[in-house]
């Protein structure tokens, strides 16, 4: 219902893993591929609190604190949910294909790209208006200054949903 309600809703979501994840409440939380200790480990406990207090945590399964994030998500009660920017036949980065077979079995991954859709860069901002639609609110972690994180910070603002951050040192 969260999604329906963007300016650019996507016309059709492929799926992997259980799709009622998505009719949960869910928060983002996206941030740096490049964290610091302190940033990764701050994402991975406040995922695992949020979940356990039955927030779903969406972020988009790249490296650094979106991984942290669905880490400590699964760790909790209500889950979460990877948005992906490209076909579900591979997993982009390849470093977290376990984490992508754990979020298959307990939570989702989705995307709007049809099978055999390499990652490419014009396909994240418009994976990242699908975090931030999907969400009531999006959770920046150490994010730098021109990253992906603050595109879908300011979407979530454009859509209307409350945006926080957890700054780094």
């Amino acid at each position: 219902a969260q999604l329906k309600n963007i300016i650019d809703p996507p016309w059709m979501l492929f799926a992997i893993g259980d799709v009622e994840y998505l009719n949960q409440t869910q928060l983002a939380m996206v941030g740096s591929r490049t964290p610091t200790a302190v940033g990764e480990r701050t994402a991975l406990e406040f995922a695992r609190h949020l979940s356990n207090a039955g927030l779903t945590i969406t972020s988009g399964l790249a490296r650094g604190i979106d991984g942290a994030c669905h880490l400590g998500a699964l760790q909790g009660l209500a889950g979460t949910v990877a948005v992906v920017a490209n076909g579900l036949n591979k997993i982009y980065p390849t470093s977290n294909k376990e984490l992508a077979r754990q979020i298959s079995l307990h939570g989702c991954i989705i995307t709007e790209a049809p099978v055999g859709t390499e990652p490419h860069k014009g396909l994240f901002p418009r994976r990242n208006r699908i975090i931030s639609g999907l969400s009531v609110g999006t959770l920046v972690v150490e994010a730098a200054k021109e990253s992906g994180s603050l595109i879908t910070a300011r979407l979530a603002m454009e859509q209307g949903r409350e945006v926080f951050a957890i700054p780094g040192s």
